[in-house]
């Protein structure tokens, strides 16, 4: 939620290596109980606030287990299937909104 997105491309050494498919997402570190049991929602909110970054969510309990920092990189996890061959960046986003429903 409050790291860059990525569009990539597909590639050649894709189809080849892991039949079209790449990564759809970085992975986390943190379970989600832990995640919880660490985290609020609220203070996730705040911190997405300062970074520009509008929360909509049902529960603030969604928020603390998606907090950002459960998850591994996406720009490591981006720049090693780029690196590999079997994605090329095309575009890197900021977020801007999250819905979590």
């Amino acid at each position: 939620m409050g790291t860059y997105s990525y569009v990539l491309r597909g590639t050649e050494i894709a189809m080849k290596e892991t039949f079209g498919t790449t990564c759809h997402g970085a992975g986390r570190v943190i379970a989600r109980g832990r995640a919880k049991r660490t985290y609020t929602g609220r203070k996730v909110r705040e911190e997405l606030k300062k970074m520009g970054i509008t929360v909509k969510v049902a529960k603030d309990s969604a928020l603390a287990e998606e907090a950002p920092q459960v998850y591994k990189s996406s720009d490591d996890i981006v720049e090693v299937v780029d690196r590999v061959g079997i994605s090329k960046k095309v575009a890197r986003l900021k977020p801007l909104g999250v819905v979590k429903g």
